[in-house]
């Protein structure tokens, strides 16, 4: 992971606990960049993301979900018997 201290400098421990923080925040997303800009007592963060992380969406009736668990057990079927289209690239 890439890491940038800008507007100052950051010991090990804290700069641990920063990265700590955003791998808490984006569970299960694979990071692979941190910005971490010091202004005075404050830090922004700019966290950057692998290209190849990619995270699938389940289109049910008009709304999107990420997780097939929140559907109810009809819709899962239905999701089960779906066609499935190749993916080519």
């Amino acid at each position: 992971m890439k890491i940038n201290v800008i507007g100052g400098e950051l010991d090990r421990r804290e700069l641990d606990e920063y990265i700590a923080y955003a791998r808490n925040k984006y569970r299960g997303r694979q990071i692979c960049g941190l910005d971490i800009v010091l202004d005075g007592e404050y830090a922004d963060l700019k966290v950057y993301f692998s290209d190849t992380d990619f995270q699938r969406a389940y289109r049910s009736a008009d709304y999107l979900v990420n997780d097939m668990d929140k559907l109810n057990d009809a819709k899962q079927k239905e999701f089960s018997e779906k066609e499935r289209h190749k993916v080519e690239g």
